[in-house]
């Protein structure tokens, strides 16, 4: 089964870490992320940019594009990852292994789209 491992995190005082407590950081993030690889529920996962550089699209009627964040809010959505793992005890085990301390990890079950009828996503997982 897919989970989406949403990653939300406070930004600031990121300006405030030495290089040496930015890579120590990335060392963590790589451990975590090789494991997830090894273990083979490794799908995806990419970190974000700032969310100053997001745009927002609200759908309505008529569209409305906006640059910023779409919520004001302390934590911002930070990053990803998408795994395949038995159950949802396996993704909330390895939310548990993100090495982020401070922020909140969102498990999410990526929606089964040919249980819901779609043919499109039916046909291109037939495919793959």
């Amino acid at each position: 089964m897919k989970y989406m491992l949403t990653l939300f995190n406070d930004p600031t005082g990121w300006e405030d870490r030495t290089p040496e407590e930015m890579a120590a950081g990335m060392r963590a993030w790589d451990d975590y992320t090789r494991e997830l690889r090894e273990s083979g529920a490794f799908i995806a996962g990419e970190g974000l940019g700032p969310a100053e550089t997001a745009t927002t699209v609200r759908l309505t009627n008529e569209h409305v594009v906006k640059d910023g964040p779409y919520a004001e809010t302390k934590e911002q959505l930070g990053g990803f990852y998408l795994i395949d793992v038995d159950d949802l005890d396996s993704a909330l085990e390895w939310a548990h292994k993100i090495p982020m301390p401070g922020g909140a990890v969102e498990v999410r079950a990526v929606m089964d789209y040919e249980a819901a009828g779609s043919e499109e996503h039916a046909a291109q997982e037939a495919a793959s």
